[in-house]
Formats: C-alpha cells, structure tokens, sequence
C-alpha cells in the first residue's frame, strides 16, 4: 500500500509499505478520510515542534476514518463493512497513570505519528491500517467518513471542556480559532455555555467560529480594544479557552475574566511569561489539556446522534498524492479551516 512519509521539512513523499498482519484482538482498515492536524503542519512545514525532531522517515497523520475489511477471529462487536473511526491513542494500559484513569498521560504512549519517542510512532495517512479492535468506533450511517475523521480533534475539545468543569449557564471566550478552538465552541455550546465570545486574527476562522454557534466573534488585530467592554467591574467571562498558544492573546484576554474565572491553555506555542500579579489578585484558576482518552467514543456517538455538527468546519478534501497542495491550504487560515485528504 501507499502511505505519506515524512523525512524532513517539506520532504513528504508517497512511499509504498508494507501492511502488518492482522494479530489477535486487531482489525485491518481500509482508510478513507484523514485529517491535517496542526503538529502534522510543524512537522511539515519546520521537521518538528520544540525540542521535538524528525529523525528518521515517519508515516503522519492520526485523524482517520475507514472501512473495516479484517477482523481477527476472537474480534466481537465488529465486523467486515462497518465503516470506524479509529483512535490514535494507544496507552499501556499498565503504567501508573493508566491505573489511575490517566491514559492520557500514559508513560509508554504510542501515538499515531509522533516523533516524541525513537522509534517514531508511525501514522495513518496509509492506504490501511491495522490497529487494535478498541481503537474502532463504529460511525453511523448518515455520518460521513470526513466527519469520522473529525472525532479525534473533537475529543481534544470535549477533553478541554471537561477539565474547564461545569459550563451550564457560563459566559466563555475561546481565544484562536482554528479547527481546535472551533470545536471547543461546538463542545462549550453542546456543554450548555450561555453565551459564548470568539477572538483571532483571520476574519476567515471567525466566520466559521460564529457558523459553529460564537455568539460574537471580534478580530483582535483589527479591533485591539474589542474584549474591552468585557472588562468592566473586574471581567464578564467565567471560563477562558486559550487556543491560539499565543502569549499576546492570553495576557490580552485576563482583563475580560472575571475573579476565581478559570483559564484552560489548550494551544501550544512554547513557553509564555505570565502576569501572576494579576493571576494572584484576581484568583484565576490555571489548567492545561492535553489529548483525551474516553473522549473519543463521546466524539463519536455525539456525531452518530448528530447531537453536533462538524461539517462547517471541513474546507476541503484533496486526493492524498497531492499532499504539497493539500498541506500548503491547510496552513492558510485565509481560506482554510479542516482539510482532509482523500484515500480512496
């Protein structure tokens, strides 16, 4: 089969490999949809994030959905034909954080497509893939293999909306909004946020901010005083969703939160120096989130029961072979929010 292997910055080649055998409690899936994620761009566009560094050839990506087309003998609950979107988070399930309910934080994680560990973790923009049957999470009929591509970033939201603690009745700002913080809106509103306030810099993410339930969205770079009105007696917003991992935009937005508001930093954009004079003074509570676990299957059956809607957010499908194209419009917030690529 064909799959895309990264080797260095801009070196994204079609290579062709081979396909594991289908071990006991696995099933092979013949993948339709990936998504472009943000760390797939870094590791595209810079070889890396961080101290995070390509060092031998790894297949992307870990937003999948597909069809099944194997399934081992002592599989139950899944069966050839059913269409999946597939986990990309593989915990131990035996280290102390696993036993904890942690997995997320699991201390030999094997995550689709990262290089955080060597061997690299290899991805799943392949033709198919073979993968344990507990990371298969069946999609609904009238749910599309795009939107099963979806579930994985979604659960990245609804892991940051459930850390944020209860949202029923809670005024939110989400600061960045590209697809993550995009979804965040979804889950906030979903959640039972009441009034929800979106800021970036692209006029093009905040139209679909606002297509995905933002209440208002304002372009800081255009409006830099538009979070003023929200800083009277202390701050309006009871929850901040920092999504952009931009220290302008976190700092910029405290006035606008009110005392003991909670802050979720969601957006990784290296280290930030914070005002903790006014973190102290006005009691904000500090959180970060990171991945998700049991999330994915929420993803998923909120998709199946079109509890919510993704497809505002999908800008483009383009055949995988295509990849500089599909990458470069990935990476223009100007015209692009989701792009998948097509493996069919």
């Amino acid at each position: 089969m064909e799959a895309l292997v990264i080797h260095a910055a801009k070196d994204l080649r079609v290579e062709t490999i081979v396909t594991e055998p289908v071990a006991p409690g696995q099933i092979r899936v013949r993948v339709r949809k990936g998504g472009i994620c943000g760390s797939d761009l870094h590791y595209y566009n810079h070889g890396g994030f961080g101290t995070i560094r390509v060092k031998e050839p790894m297949v992307l990506g870990h937003e999948i959905a597909g069809l099944v087309e194997q399934v081992a003998d002592d599989v139950t609950g899944i069966a050839v034909g059913d269409r999946v979107a597939v986990s990309p988070s593989r915990p131990c399930g035996r280290c102390t954080y696993c036993q904890q309910g942690l997995q997320n934080h699991c201390l030999d994680m094997r995550y689709y497509g990262s290089a955080m560990r060597t061997p690299h973790v290899q991805g799943a923009f392949r033709q198919e893939i073979v993968c344990d049957a507990s990371q298969a999470h069946k999609l609904a009929d009238g749910i599309g293999d795009g939107e099963g591509a979806m579930a994985e970033p979604l659960s990245v939201a609804l892991h940051a909306v459930r850390r944020a603690g209860p949202l029923l009745g809670k005024r939110v700002l989400v600061t960045g909004c590209g697809p993550i913080g995009a979804l965040i809106i979804v889950a906030a509103r979903r959640a039972g946020a009441t009034h929800i306030v979106a800021t970036d810099v692209s006029d093009f993410t905040l139209r679909s901010a606002t297509r995905v339930g933002a209440d208002e969205a304002i372009n800081v770079a255009e409006q830099p005083e538009g979070l003023a009105p929200y800083s009277a007696d202390k701050g309006s917003f009871d929850v901040l969703f920092e999504a952009s991992g931009n220290e302008r935009a976190l700092r910029g937005a405290l006035d606008a939160l009110r005392p003991r508001g909670v802050i979720l930093q969601v957006g990784l954009g290296g280290d930030m120096t914070l005002p903790l004079n006014t973190i102290v003074a006005k009691e904000f509570d500090l959180r970060g989130a990171f991945r998700f676990h049991e999330e994915f299957a929420i993803a998923v059956e909120l998709l199946n029961k079109g509890l919510v809607d993704v497809k505002p957010l999908i800008s483009a499908t383009v055949p995988f072979r295509d990849s500089g194209r599909a990458f470069a419009l990935a990476a223009d917030r100007s015209q692009a929010m989701k792009v998948l690529l097509d493996f069919e």
